[in-house]
Formats: C-alpha cells, sequence, structure tokens
C-alpha cells in the first residue's frame, strides 16, 4: 500500500456491531478518508472514502452520553470517547468532508449537482429571510415615525402645562409656539469605494485553533499583500497580522501550519490552522513572507525530494495535494480522471464540470449579493433599535415629569 498523509488522529472507542462492544484504538484523518485502527490488534475496523460518506454527525447513544457518527453507503459507524472532545473532531472531520465535495475528487457530476441543489436551497432561505428583514425594517421605521410623533405631542403638552402653572396675575408667555419637529431618516452612509479596499489573494476555510486543542474552531484565512486574517465562523475578526508582526510560519504538514507573533514580557501571538485547502495558500505565503516559513520534518520528510524550503516550488507535495481539493476551482483539468479512461469519457466529464462550475458560480454571487445587502439592513436596524431605545426613555421621563406637575394642579 502507498503511502498516505495522516492529516490528524484521535484516541476514541468504536462500537464494533457484531462483537457488540466497544473498542479502544485511533481515529484519523487522511486527504481522501477516515481510518479507525483497534489498539489491542492493530486491525484495520474503518476505511470510510469521504466520496462513500453521506452524513457527519453528533449523536448520543444508549451506551456512551456523546457520540459521533458516520454514515456510509447505509452503514452507520458510532465513535465515542473522543479527546480532546467531540467538538473538536467534529469540526475538523465535517471541513475535510464538505472541501471534498466541493472538489469533486471522485465523482464530479453527481457531487456538483448535488451541491447546486444545496446552494440553491441556501439561496431560497436568504431570500426569504431578507424579505423577512425588509418587513421588519418597515415595522421599526412606523415605530421611529410614532415615537417622534410622540415626542412633538409631549413638548405642546409640557408648554400647556407651564402656561398653567404661572400664576393668574402673570401675563401670558410670550415664548413662540414650536411646532412639533418632523422626524428625518438617517442618511445611510455612503458604500465603501471598491478600489480603495485591499485585494484578496485567497481566501479559504480553516480550523483554528489557539492555546489548546479544545479550542479548534471553524473560520477563515484570508491572504493579504499587507499580512493575513483570521476571522470565526461568523466572519468576526479574530486577529489580524501585519507582515512585519510575523515572526515565523511553521508548516507542520500540507494542511496544517502555526503562526507566530512574539512578545517579551506577555503571552504571543500563536494560532495553528488546518485546512484542506491549506495548500494553495503554502506557496503564496512562501512568497510573501520567505525566510519566515519553516518546514518541519513531518512536512519535509512526507516529500522526499524537497531538499530546502525554498527549493522545487513547482514539482512539490503541495500541488500534489491541492489536485484533490482544486476539481472545481480549477476545471480545465478535473481531480476526478484516471489513467486510460476513454477519452470522449473525459471530454464529457469536463463539460459537465465545467457547467457545473459555472452554474455554481453563478449561485454564489447571487448569495453573496444577499448576504451582503442583509448585512446592511442588518446595521440599519440596529441603528433604529438604538434610536427606538432612547425615544422610548426620554417619552418615559417627560410623561413621569408631566404626571407629577399634573398631580401639583389637581
Amino acid at each position: 500500500m502507498s503511502r498516505e498523509l495522516r492529516i490528524h488522529s484521535w484516541p476514541c472507542s468504536y462500537y464494533l456491531e457484531t462483537g457488540k462492544q466497544w473498542i479502544p484504538g485511533n481515529l484519523s484523518l487522511t486527504p481522501g478518508s477516515v481510518r479507525f485502527v483497534a489498539d489491542k490488534s492493530g486491525e484495520l475496523l474503518v476505511d470510510s472514502r469521504f466520496s462513500d460518506i453521506s452524513e457527519i454527525k453528533k449523536e448520543s447513544s444508549h451506551f456512551l452520553f456523546s457520540s459521533l457518527t458516520i454514515l456510509e453507503k447505509g452503514t452507520k459507524h458510532w465513535f465515542g470517547s473522543l479527546h480532546p472532545n467531540r467538538n473538536v473532531v467534529f469540526n475538523v472531520l465535517e471541513h475535510f468532508w464538505r472541501e471534498q465535495l466541493l472538489s469533486g475528487a471522485e465523482s464530479g457530476a453527481g457531487k456538483g449537482r448535488e451541491l447546486a441543489g444545496m446552494l440553491e436551497g441556501s439561496q431560497k432561505s436568504l431570500e426569504e429571510t431578507a424579505k423577512v428583514l425588509h418587513s421588519q425594517g418597515e415595522q421599526f421605521d412606523g415605530i421611529l415615525r410614532g415615537l417622534h410623533k410622540i415626542e412633538g405631542d409631549m413638548d405642546v403638552a409640557d408648554r400647556l402645562l407651564t402656561e398653567l402653572e404661572s400664576p393668574s396675575w402673570w401675563p401670558f408667555s410670550t415664548k413662540l409656539w414650536k411646532t412639533p419637529l418632523e422626524w428625518k431618516p438617517k442618511e445611510t452612509p455612503a458604500a465603501p469605494n471598491p478600489k480603495s479596499q485591499e485585494e484578496i489573494l485567497l481566501r479559504i476555510p480553516v480550523i483554528i485553533t489557539q492555546r489548546s486543542d479544545s479550542n479548534s474552531k471553524p473560520g477563515n484565512l484570508t491572504l493579504l499583500p499587507s499580512g493575513l486574517e483570521l476571522r470565526d465562523g461568523s466572519s468576526q475578526l479574530l486577529h489580524r497580522f501585519q507582515s512585519r508582526e510575523v515572526d515565523d510560519i511553521r508548516v507542520h504538514s500540507p494542511y496544517e501550519l502555526s503562526v507566530r507573533q512574539r512578545f517579551i514580557g506577555k503571552p504571543d501571538h500563536s494560532f495553528r490552522l488546518l485546512s484542506a485547502r491549506m495548500p494553495e495558500a503554502i506557496p503564496i505565503l512562501e512568497m510573501h513572507f520567505g525566510g519566515k516559513v519553516q518546514f518541519l520534518e513531518d512536512a519535509l520528510g512526507f516529500d522526499g525530494g524537497r531538499k530546502s524550503p525554498q527549493a522545487d516550488l513547482g514539482m512539490s507535495v503541495w500541488q500534489a495535494a491541492s489536485g484533490m481539493v482544486g476539481a472545481v476551482l480549477n476545471p480545465e483539468a478535473p481531480a476526478g480522471i484516471r489513467e486510460g479512461a476513454d477519452p470522449e469519457q473525459l471530454q464529457e466529464q469536463q463539460k459537465v464540470s465545467r457547467e457545473e462550475a459555472k452554474e455554481l458560480r453563478q449561485i454564489l454571487k447571487k448569495l453573496k449579493g444577499l448576504a451582503l445587502e442583509t448585512e446592511a439592513e442588518l446595521e440599519r436596524q440596529d441603528e433604529a433599535l438604538d434610536s427606538i431605545g432612547d425615544s422610548v426613555d426620554r417619552a418615559t421621563l417627560q410623561i413621569q415629569r408631566q404626571n407629577r406637575r399634573i398631580r401639583r394642579l389637581t
């Protein structure tokens, strides 16, 4: 059997259906499969290809409180006692499985159609959400107009109470009656100029670990000409490294690296990043950070011909590994092609892949536009809610003050 890179492994237990017992061992992740090897016998009990997996879930069983299940061709594999915890293992496995679906490495046509269907469903859900948000925004605007009218009425009541509180011998006030102020909606800030935004070299999904393995969470790595950014799953900025701030980037494997900024007298800023698309990012990191990129022994050992971190960038393990996840991004050369295949079949497969990639790009553009509009509407509604809160507070104070004045008059 040819040597295959093991990306990560976790101690756990596997429920053996035939023996009705939990077998301790190690669950390991490779670029194309998930495997479980028993500790005592060393037997390979599970070898599931990503293309055959239809579902990865977090479930609970009668035998164990929390478990991780992998559904493969109608067979469900149960894993428990996962270390460091179930969430970390699930995030990593689900990330590589999802990226394998996106790459279409094993079955381009079926997976591409399946992904298009999933994206279309997401688009419909986002459109419905946008409609609800728009209706909600109109309701907020109506509430604001009502509150501003109430504030105008309260000003009139305040002036009337002032006249009533004046002595009988006091002449009529010369204060001019002020008409209630009309509410004017806040001007929406002008959209930022796209030309002023920094160019994005590459953005990939990653599993981010800070300090300990138990904090591993999905996020995104964005490579910029001025440095790199790390964001969590909700696109909130976790940390931004300027190029001069990065002290070293250690490549542990073609799929895993760590970024560190050293400090004197306080803890370093260090993040460990794991991604199925990391082979695409490593050459860009080498180009921009040069000698700061260090290849550890495991990374160098997997690529036997790589003598130094800067040598032979073209024909390295990074290109070989990225071929597994680049089918959709590079539809000209589908990753599912095998040697000796019929040329007509390959041409038809390439045609389908191009069509599906074009469809996916169109749906993703629509999703991006909807997401940006939704974000802008949410920001506007946040401002409206703040205004509503302030207006309610002012109206409450005015009502309480005028009630006291009315009681004194009566």
